[in-house]
């Protein structure tokens, strides 16, 4: 037997049988695919030689087989990919992907699997050539596949700088649209120029499209960056027009673009023209922030040029001390150095860097607000702060004065134009030449301003400036000269022309006849300024203060009926509430002025002011004209003035006001009299706490008066609105009042009524609160029923006023129900019944029914322990009205009227 280790190792590589069947197949038919891509398949797990060498025979038979070649290629790479790139496995491969394109030329799989290949082992020489082959082979149409191999390959490092720069050009012939790549690469590889030479017909093409995202703005920006770090190095480009188109079309980098020009052209060494663009850049920008970052770099360069000349003339000093010694030479530089101190000599100009360095830093709040006025020129406030920067500088403030009134566009203007004229004038003023102010006022008068009330601001500041200097006649002309009237003509041109100037309304300015008043009282003469007033009147500006200085400067004079006329035409001028100062002036002067002499007079006005003032502010005339009744009329027509005046106050007045007339009427009539008051305070309407106040008011009066049966009654009535649970106050004043006046029964009549209350109030929440309740099953009824929002919302507010209608109606009953309690729990006589009808200080109590009133009184399920004894009485009297029913119902029904009569 034969040992297997004796076979040859190659052994392996030969068909086995498992092979055969392929092996017949082929043999049977070499020149078909499948066949041996089955043979392939089934020998997927041998080992790579054996695999290579079928790959071979079956290439060797189908060499144009585009699926044979790929498989191969790659299992190839896979197989090489573990050794070093000088193994000989990458030499043989490079071969088969040579004899492949014999075949294989047109297909970019197997060029790109190539260029691939030969880019990783940095075949630099043999790749390039190769991506020139595969250029010249492949069709246009495929080329985009091959060139950003290409571009990969020369943008390696150690790529010569120049054959790179041909690659691109090239491919820029292909495809122009990627000169951003180009513009990069030339950036890194330090060739400005051509960099500047690509990006410059980049942005004045009005068609370019960047594939990368970028903007005009940012390829401005690149361009400006490139010509300014690089000045001396790009050439053949004028910087400036770039630079300055770009300031020009990207308007939020405009001071960082100033600084590239003026960086530029520091570094090319002209100092005096980046100066000069450091200047020009301030004295444009129109923002605060670029005018801050172009300041700031011309501070650091101007601190810069100043450092550097003094260092450079420490250096200059030390050699010429060094070099100090005998000779021409010597002499020659100590010569030199005495010659620097010369004013001749121009290259010492360090004073007038650091001169230069702080009037840069001096100039910059002018600077600054030159800024702010050219965002807005029409700006007031930036021109008075102008103007303060030159304070001292009498000629440039008035320059500076004369340029805002120029400038400044009323109609435009942000504040108050007017301030700039009357501010130069003062300026004059204070310098003591009126006459130039006065020229400034006449100018200010003619400006068309927004408002009338800012030409009349103008003519009033005129006026001032005279009286401020004594000038007292030309104040009054120069006002009468404002509130003149313009003439018919004069108004007819200013239609005509379409757009009315406030000239033509300045007559009507309120504060120009206001100081005009003033100054005529203060200056001119009774009738002068009696005058003006009336022609104020009649404009028809006039306001309830000028009417009362009117009519107190005729006061002053004595000219009282005057001044009386002038009250009554106010009070027909304004309506409330405007008028109520003049009413209550007017009034009160009348009422002194003539007291009880006419008297009829006085009642009318107080009648026609009370009709024209509303209730909330009708109280103090009521007051002021019961007052007058108490002093010079009757005191019956003064209580009727109380009267009239609890009817007619706001809710809100009523109690104080009812306080007063009690006060009264107890002080005039006794204190019996105030019985009626109260009883119509308490049927006034009033709100329940008021009516439970005047009712322990009354009852404390009653029992003062010795009436404790009426004080007791009073008590009962007001127990209506005081529920003993929120209010124990009015409760412990009821035990207090019948512990001291009272008895047992009595006492025991006060617990009952208290229960019976507590009860009447505790089942009225209980019933509003079931109400709520079932307004809100109601609500959750309908939404599952799917009824839409805007119903159901009608629905949920009809179901709120129906329970609101029924819970005040059950308390109204309940109320008049509990009203019924007497305070000593019996029945009264038929006498006692008579005398309560004939007495007339007794308070007015709720009466009872007549039989044939139909009136249904809701009863309410008390338990009758609440009511005590009350319950029981109440039983018999409603057995006995149901006999006396009984026995009447057999009458005949003249029988019964007479007995209804006698009853």
């Amino acid at each position: 037997m034969v040992a297997r280790a004796e076979i040859p190792a190659d052994r392996d590589l030969y068909p086995s049988e498992s092979d055969l069947p392929y092996e017949e197949e082929i043999l049977r038919d070499s020149f078909k695919l499948k066949g041996w891509w089955r043979y392939l398949v089934a020998n997927a797990s041998a080992p790579f030689k054996k695999r290579s060498i079928l790959y071979e025979r079956a290439l060797k038979a189908l060499p144009g087989s585009y699926k044979l070649w790929h498989t191969y290629l790659r299992e190839r790479l896979d197989a090489v990919r573990p050794f070093p790139i000088t193994h000989p496995s990458y030499s043989s491969l490079n071969n088969t992907f040579e004899r492949a394109l014999v075949t294989m030329h047109r297909m970019p799989r197997i060029w790109i699997m190539y260029l691939s290949f030969l880019t990783h082992q940095r075949l630099l020489t043999r790749a390039r050539r190769t991506f020139d082959r595969a250029l010249r082979a492949l069709p246009v149409t495929q080329h985009d596949r091959i060139w950003p191999l290409y571009l990969k390959l020369v943008s390696l490092p150690g790529v010569p700088v120049e054959t790179s720069f041909r690659v691109y050009r090239r491919y820029l012939a292909f495809d122009p649209s990627h000169v951003e790549d180009f513009v990069d690469f030339l950036i890194q590889s330090k060739r400005w120029q051509e960099a500047a030479d690509r990006l410059a017909p980049v942005l004045n093409d009005d068609a370019f499209y960047s594939i990368k995202g970028k903007t005009k703005r940012q390829l401005w920006l690149e361009l400006c960056d490139l010509l300014t770090k690089h000045a001396t190095e790009i050439l053949g480009l004028k910087a400036d027009p770039i630079i300055r188109g770009g300031i020009c079309k990207v308007t939020d980098e405009v001071g960082r673009l100033w600084i590239s020009l003026a960086d530029y052209y520091v570094r090319r060494g002209s100092y005096e023209k980046a100066r000069d663009i450091f200047d020009e850049g301030i004295s444009t920008v129109i923002t605060v922030r670029d005018f801050s970052v172009i300041f700031e770099a011309y501070a650091q360069f101007e601190q810069s040029a100043l450092a550097a000349k003094l260092e450079a003339a420490e250096d200059h000093f030390d050699n010429d001390m060094d070099g100090e010694g005998g000779g021409k030479d010597g002499m020659g530089k100590l010569e030199k150095r005495f010659l620097d101190g010369c004013w001749l000599n121009d290259d010492n100009d360090t004073d007038l860097r650091l001169a230069r360095f702080e009037r840069l830093f001096d100039r910059r709040p002018e600077l600054l607000n030159s800024v702010l006025l050219r965002q807005n020129p029409h700006n007031v406030e930036q021109w008075h702060r102008r103007v303060k920067l030159f304070e001292g500088d009498p000629a440039h403030q008035a320059s500076t004065y004369v340029e805002a009134v120029k400038t400044v566009d009323p109609a435009k203007a942000v504040g108050k134009p007017h301030t700039l004229w009357v501010s130069f004038a003062k300026m004059y003023e204070e310098h003591n030449q009126l006459d130039s102010a006065e020229e400034i006022f006449k100018k200010a008068t003619q400006v068309n301003y927004k408002t009338v009330d800012h030409l009349a601001s103008v003519w009033c500041e005129w006026a001032e400036m005279e009286l401020r200097h004594k000038n007292f006649t030309k104040a009054i002309d120069i006002m009468r000269q404002a509130t003149a009237e313009p003439s018919v003509e004069v108004k007819r041109r200013a239609a005509a022309e379409g757009n009315e100037p406030v000239q033509m309304k300045l007559h009507k300015s309120l504060r120009l006849w206001s100081f005009y008043v003033d100054l005529e009282e203060s200056q001119g003469s009774l009738e002068s300024t009696r005058v003006v007033y009336e022609r104020i009147l009649d404009l028809r500006i006039a306001t309830p203060q000028i009417i009362l200085n009117y009519a107190f400067l005729l006061e002053e004079n004595k000219y009282f009926e005057d001044a009386f006329k002038v009250y009554e035409r106010g009070v027909k001028i304004f309506k409330y509430p405007h008028v109520r100062d003049i009413w209550v002036t007017y009034l009160s002067k009348f009422v002194k002025r003539y007291g009880k002499s006419k008297l009829d007079r006085a009642r009318e006005l107080f009648e026609e002011a009370i009709k024209q003032t509303p209730a909330q502010e009708v109280k103090p005339l009521f007051l002021q004209y019961a007052k007058l009744e108490e002093d010079y009329g009757l005191a019956k027509r003064a209580m009727n003035v109380y009267d009239w005046a609890v009817k007619t106050v706001a809710d809100n007045e009523k109690l104080s006001l009812y306080e007063i007339y009690i006060a009264r009427a107890a002080e005039i009539s006794g204190v019996p009299a105030t019985r009626q008051i109260y009883e119509q305070a308490i049927k006034s309407g009033l709100p329940p706490n008021d009516v439970k106040f005047m009712c322990l008011k009354y009852a404390e009066l009653e029992r003062n008066l010795g009436e404790i049966d009426r004080a007791r009654t009073i008590f009962v009535f007001s127990s209506n609105y005081a529920d003993p649970r929120s209010d124990p106050d009015f409760w412990k004043k009821w035990k207090d009042f019948e512990i001291q006046h009272g008895n047992e029964d009595t006492f025991k009549n006060m617990l009952c009524i208290s229960r019976s209350v507590s009860a009447s109030y505790s089942q009225e929440y209980l019933m509003q609160k079931d109400q709520k309740l079932s307004v809100e099953e109601a609500v959750v009824t309908l939404k599952r029923a799917g009824v839409p929002g805007d119903q159901m919302g009608a629905l949920e507010r009809q179901l709120a006023a129906n329970s609101s209608a029924n819970s005040s109606t059950n308390k109204d009953s309940s109320a008049r129900a509990v009203s019924f309690v007497h305070g000593w729990a019996v029945e009264p006589e038929p006498d006692t019944a008579k005398r309560a009808v004939t007495n007339s200080e007794e308070i007015d109590l709720p009466e009872s029914y007549s039989d044939e009133e139909d009136i249904k009184i809701s009863q309410k399920s008390v338990t009758a322990a609440v009511f005590c004894e009350l319950a029981n009485k109440a039983a018999g009297r409603e057995r006995e009205d149901d006999v006396a029913s009984t026995n009447e119902s057999s009458l005949g029904a003249l029988e019964r009227i007479k007995r209804q009569r006698q009853r």
